[in-house]
């Protein structure tokens, strides 16, 4: 179909509370950090986050030319790490192109936790 665009490993969309996921696990786990903010063990939850990917020599660019970016499922400030920032994605099977994304951030400080 036109404009249909494969999903990764036969996940599916799921909607919660007026929200679109791309999958069932990303949706869980928004509702587990959900929780967790309302407790006050975590705090400033987002998600959906994008992340400009760089290199030595600046921003790394598409073929197209523009900057290139990682979007990060959810990111939040967690209690129990004396309010640390956490970068985690809820991901049942890594592509090829999100270990490579994830190396980069890496080089750049930012680890991403995978759930």
């Amino acid at each position: 179909m036109a404009g249909d665009k494969r999903r990764v490993r036969g996940t599916k969309k799921t909607a919660v509370g007026g929200i679109t996921f791309d999958s069932k696990r990303e949706a869980e786990r928004w509702g587990q950090l959900k929780f967790l903010e309302q407790g006050g063990e975590i705090r400033n939850l987002q998600r959906q986050v994008p992340v400009g990917l760089v290199g030595w020599g600046g921003p790394i660019l598409t073929p197209t030319g523009r900057p290139m970016k990682a979007v990060i499922d959810f990111v939040y400030e967690d209690k129990r790490l004396n309010w640390a920032t956490v970068y985690e994605d809820a991901k049942g099977h890594e592509t090829d192109v999100s270990k490579m994304k994830r190396a980069i951030l890496s080089a750049q400080g930012i680890e991403v936790v995978l759930s």
